[in-house]
């Protein structure tokens, strides 16, 4: 598993702080971030590839300062938004697989073979000449995730993957996280997606309020937001 640090990381939007000392150190296969609305932990969660970069203190993933060398980075972290439709580009779902890999070095077989193994895998393989943005919400965030796989990244950050979702979907979106190989860390609401994780940090105001077990931490939760 990769070592994600984070070292007295401040950061904020304007007047408004939205993380404040932020000290964490992931190591764990499995990790979930939980918080209420504007509690800072998406903020958290997109400072681990780099697309945002901290006021003040560091973070870095297997010793790599995400702010200097954020291209590094994000060879090794791949990222899955909320909403899907932000990270699908191309017509096909076939053509949006292979851009993730035009900078990748790869020959026109190697490609195709990564291609069709996430078709397959996620069971698009009777939609791949099929128009991107004609796919359900579930197989748009399936298409997102195959996106990401397919660079073969070594983390996969996904904030709140299953928001936009009817409940079948999004049980098919968890099931499909859990069976990736990858180290994996899940910014959800939906704390049943969590159950089973390795460890489980709420954030709170900015600051991290819990950090442990998700049996000791989601009634941690639940009790700051109720």
């Amino acid at each position: 598993m990769s070592e994600i640090v984070f070292d007295s990381v401040h950061h904020a939007f304007g007047e408004r702080q939205v993380l404040r000392g932020i000290d964490l150190r992931i190591e764990e296969r499995r990790v979930g971030i939980v918080g209420a609305n504007g509690s800072g932990k998406s903020t958290l969660a997109r400072m681990i590839n780099g697309l945002l970069t901290p006021a003040s203190g560091t973070v870095t993933v297997d010793g790599i300062d995400t702010a200097r060398k954020g291209a590094k980075v994000r060879r090794k972290v791949g990222f899955v938004f909320t909403d899907p439709d932000t990270q699908i580009v191309m017509p096909t779902v076939a053509e949006d697989l292979a851009f993730s890999l035009r900078r990748s070095g790869l020959d026109k077989t190697e490609v195709a073979a990564r291609v069709a193994g996430i078709l397959d895998r996620f069971g698009l393989a009777g939609h791949a000449e099929h128009p991107s943005h004609l796919l359900s919400g579930g197989q748009k965030q399936l298409l997102a995730l195959g996106a990401v796989l397919i660079r073969r990244p070594e983390v996969i950050v996904a904030d709140e993957p299953t928001t936009l979702l009817d409940l079948r979907n999004a049980r098919v979106i968890a099931e499909a996280l859990d069976a990736v190989d990858q180290q994996v860390i899940v910014v959800t609401h939906q704390l049943s997606l969590l159950t089973g994780f390795d460890r489980v940090i709420v954030i709170d105001n900015g600051v991290v309020a819990f950090d442990g077990d998700p049996a000791a931490a989601l009634p941690a939760y639940r009790e700051l937001v109720e």
